[in-house]
């Protein structure tokens, strides 16, 4: 087969520190190079965007931001050519910073620091820089190899000078593609639409990818029915480094598969090879020991993914609680996930999805617990909380001080009225006590009132005399000795 070399469009990813600027500064290119007159600019979030700058194009894949959503940066570096560096120029390296560095190593991919915010009056670029030393990154003004370029997504401050970088850095890199290869790519992003089904991103690395065409991964294949720009206008093919939204999959990809296309839906099939590992491992569970039983609903594959990440990092199992996840699915919850909370026992936890409203009625008649977040570690949190709670609680004795007793002023059937004088600590009203009786412990008992002067108090210190009004399993004798205590429930902690 004769080849077809041309050279392709970069494609870009942008890491960072959470509140750091990578957003707003995806968000600037957008308004700077994605007009209102192309189709309304974007309507919706795809995953992944192109942009167009000195008649050249660029990629950009529009990762998560916060923090926790490691897996899925570090998949957006392997699949990327180019990396961006984003730290605050006020605030400098963070924990983030230090994991996108090693995110970009481990891709080994040329990458651009940008230094934002640099508008800020406490921005110190400089120190910045020194910082990198540090991490074993070193930008080109200390004699180092690494392209820094100061921005500021507020103003629009070096922007261009980015965008000219990464053309730069993509000449050198001298990136080429063979047209007449199999088309081949990555999955980006996946979620389920009400109207459309499995809704797909996909950036193509290879060949020519055309509507109808027979794609598999790994665990589902396609017959592409709608192939879309990453504005939403419909297109009959596309090439490499574009960001591609395909309507078409039997179900939802995972995130970070790679597709490659068939000449039909049998080949298609015979290649794939479910994939041997889960997301959510089935979690084994010893004779006696308690679990936590969650469904998860989240709003694309990537999030469960990550979710996945955070929770496994929960302490459980030997003597703690397991954790299992009965079922982890795209999409809003739904009656039969209702269901099977209801005769699981599990509770059903969303993800930035909503509850349709047939679920949320039964829920409610069949008393089963839907808890919503939109941030991660707060969800993670939660999960804690409920290991947490089937860990078995513990009673721990805090002695409190010794009363010796000088005399007995009345005895009853189950209580006495004694005096005493407190030898060592506090003695308080409430509070627990043994007796001691020739340095034996003879018995169990608890303070119901505790009087001086006649007056009822709470507590009485060391050196002072008191009444006791004593209620307890044996009958309390003049020169016993009272080890007064209290217990207190503690709850178990992971």
């Amino acid at each position: 087969m004769t080849k077809n070399i041309t050279t392709r469009s970069p494609i870009v990813v942008i890491l960072g520190h959470v509140d750091h600027g990578k957003s707003s500064i995806l968000e600037k290119i957008k308004d700077l190079k994605i007009t209102a007159k192309e189709s309304g600019g974007i309507t919706q979030h795809v995953g992944a965007y192109e942009i167009e700058h000195q008649d050249k194009k660029i990629t950009f894949i529009d990762t998560p931001g916060h923090e926790a959503f490691t897996a899925m940066r570090s998949r957006g570096a392997k699949v990327a050519d180019i990396a961006i560096l984003v730290i605050a120029g006020e605030e400098g390296i963070k924990p983030q910073t230090k994991e996108a560095i090693l995110h970009i190593k481990e891709a080994e991919i040329p990458f651009i620091v940008a230094i934002n915010k640099i508008d800020k009056p406490t921005a110190d670029p400089e120190r910045v820089k020194r910082e990198l030393i540090a991490e074993e990154v070193m930008v080109e003004s200390l004699g180092g190899k690494v392209p820094c370029v100061e921005t500021s997504a507020e103003t629009g401050k070096g922007i261009p000078e980015l965008l000219e970088m990464i053309l730069l850095i993509s000449e050198i890199e001298d990136l080429k593609t063979d047209l007449s290869e199999k088309a081949q790519g990555v999955i980006i992003e996946s979620h389920l639409n009400s109207n459309r089904g499995a809704t797909v991103t996909v950036i193509l690395q290879k060949g020519v990818l055309k509507a109808g065409d027979v794609i598999a991964t790994s665990s589902t294949i396609a017959k592409i029915k709608i192939m879309e720009d990453f504005q939403g206008n419909k297109i009959d093919q596309a090439l490499p480094s574009m960001p591609v939204v395909i309507i078409g999959f039997d179900n939802i990809p995972i995130v970070g598969e790679t597709f490659n296309v068939f000449p039909t839906v049998e080949h298609a099939k015979s290649s794939i090879k479910k994939s041997s590992k889960k997301v959510f491992p089935e979690a084994e569970i010893k004779q006696g020991q308690k679990s936590v039983d969650l469904i998860i609903k989240a709003d694309v594959f990537g999030s469960i993914e990550a979710i996945a990440q955070v929770l496994k990092q929960l302490p459980q199992g030997e003597n703690k609680p397991v954790l299992r996840v009965l079922k982890a699915e795209v999409g809003e919850v739904n009656d039969s996930d209702i269901k099977q909370a209801k005769t699981s026992g599990a509770k059903i936890i969303s993800f930035r999805v909503k509850t349709n409203n047939i679920a949320q009625k039964l829920a409610l008649r069949e008393k089963v617990t839907i808890i919503s977040f939109d941030i991660i570690y707060e969800l993670a949190q939660a999960v804690r909380q409920l290991l947490e709670k089937k860990v078995a609680q513990e009673i721990v004795r805090n002695d409190l001080g010794k009363l010796k007793v000088l005399a007995v002023f009345r005895t009853e059937k189950n209580s006495q009225i004694i005096g005493g004088k407190v030898i060592e600590g506090e003695i308080k009203r409430g509070a627990k006590l043994e007796v001691v009786r020739n340095e034996e412990i003879v018995g169990k008992g608890k303070i119901i009132k505790l009087q001086q002067d006649k007056q009822d108090i709470d507590q009485v210190g060391k050196g002072r005399e008191c009444g006791i009004l004593y209620q307890g399993d044996v009958q309390v004798q003049e020169d016993d000795v009272l080890t007064i205590y209290i217990e207190e429930t503690k709850r178990g902690k992971l």
